[in-house]
């Protein structure tokens, strides 16, 4: 791991030369992908690092999507908007997104996990569009930091008591019930903020419109994986009383995604409804985590996967939208087949596989994640078809009503996408449709 993260040290050195970076993330993620380690134990280990499976799939996304980032911010470039400061500020991202799902020591997790933060806040504060963006900075940072203090208070308890904070030495806690559940809460609600489960969400639509693509762009690929991935490492000190308290998350997951499915049906800003999607799909996320069945970690690692590429695919081409129209209001940006035709297949192609269409990955993950939750209750079965008939609904609002509709415009009728658009969208779109034909790699 030491290698990658000296790689990207070196880059920040490069930070004016743009397409050299460009082309050294994107040569990254290849070099990367080549030491795939298909099975349940760690490789690459060293100096508090190392990878397992999911870990690789997770720093996989982060190197993949923080290339397509650098691809799609051009006008930063273009316009000289201090364009060296948001390539440093994007590559120290990285480097904490791959430091936190390298390392095998808890407190270090946390350090990383927190350090992410800072970047983020960094680049919705510096290149986001509205005066708004003061106020979702700091909703994000309250909300994170509020719920975080006390998962450090229980990381530092556990190494009291065990004496180690290796997570592959992680032993389930067998206390007395009444401290074991403020311990399991402190420990899990910093997690919950950073999926977001609904009611933790109120940061995440206000981050999402006032952010640059940029910053959308890590926020729904990678940053949102945080969350699930720290419940993955977490919960195995929390079994025994996890898998008693698992119907409260469940219920929570499927009740709040169905709502946050119906608030997107109302939305008219695209981004607000895209946002509010990712809230919906991390729900059904979250149920098959608590479960604690192997179908249903298997399916939530792969919606996270689908998720993070369709998602932001999705806020590119929002992106791309408003840099014609400068709106991305529903109201105002419609008849975009006729405005932009070539994008129209792009517009289909992401809006289908949000649905969990075939043969994009999130099918797969659903089929998975669904499986689980029924074996677990043929009550949830209410819960899950509801939320999978919503998602579908408002992800073909969102397609019908922008692409279809009558636009005017007296200056030009047509303004087609440019090819490094193109090139974007096929490469969210391409790994999200290919990988499901090997399920053997996909499914941990």
């Amino acid at each position: 791991m030491l290698k990658v993260i000296l790689s990207l040290i070196m880059l920040m050195k490069f930070s004016k030369e743009w397409n050299l970076i460009q082309l050294s993330l994107l040569f990254l993620s290849f070099l990367f992908s080549l030491s795939c380690c298909h099975d349940f134990f760690m490789c690459e280990l060293g100096y508090m690092f190392g990878m397992d499976y999911i870990s690789f799939m997770m720093n996989m996304l982060s190197i993949w999507i923080m290339s397509l980032i650098i691809m799609s911010s051009q006008k930063i470039k273009k316009y000289n908007q201090f364009y060296s400061s948001f390539v440093i500020t994007n590559l120290l991202l990285l480097l904490f997104l791959i430091l936190t799902f390298s390392c095998l020591d808890y407190i270090f997790f946390y350090i990383s996990f927190e350090m992410c933060l800072v970047p983020t806040l960094i680049l919705i504060m510096g290149w986001g569009y509205q005066p708004e963006r003061i106020q979702a900075g700091v909703y994000m940072l309250f909300y994170t930091l509020v719920f975080s203090l006390p998962l450090l208070g229980s990381l530092l308890m556990y190494f009291n008591n065990n004496g180690s904070l290796m997570m592959m030495l992680a032993e389930s806690i067998s206390k007395g019930y009444s401290i074991s559940l403020v311990w399991y809460f402190c420990s899990v609600l910093a997690f919950m903020v950073k999926l977001p489960v609904y009611m933790f969400h109120l940061w995440l639509p206000k981050a999402h419109v006032e952010a640059p693509v940029a910053g959308s762009m890590i926020l729904a690929g990678v940053l949102l994986k945080l969350g699930g991935y720290g419940l993955i490492r977490i919960l195995t000190m929390f079994q025994s009383i996890s898998k008693e308290l698992n119907w409260i998350w469940v219920g929570l997951g499927l009740i709040g995604g169905t709502y946050t499915s119906l608030m997107c049906l109302r939305q008219i800003d695209m981004k607000s409804l895209i946002a509010y999607s990712s809230v919906a799909h991390m729900s059904l996320v979250l149920c098959g985590l608590m479960i604690f069945s192997y179908w249903g970690v298997s399916g939530a690692v792969i919606v996270m996967i689908g998720h993070g590429l369709c998602s932001s695919g999705l806020f590119c081409l929002a992106n791309v939208v408003y840099e014609r129209m400068n709106s991305r209001s529903l109201f105002i940006v419609k008849g975009l087949l006729n405005f932009m035709p070539s994008m129209g297949l792009w517009w289909f192609l992401l809006s289908v596989s949000n649905m969990a269409s075939p043969p994009s990955l999130n099918l797969l993950g659903e089929i998975s994640l669904i499986m689980s939750v029924l074996s677990w209750s043929k009550v949830s079965m209410v819960g899950v078809s509801t939320l999978s008939f919503f998602s579908a609904a408002y992800t073909l609002y969102m397609y019908s009503l922008s692409q279809h509709g009558l636009f005017f415009s007296s200056l030009y009728s047509c303004c087609s996408g440019k090819i490094r658009e193109y090139l974007l969208m096929f490469l969210h779109w391409f790994p999200l449709n290919v990988l499901i034909l090997n399920t053997n790699i996909m499914m941990i």
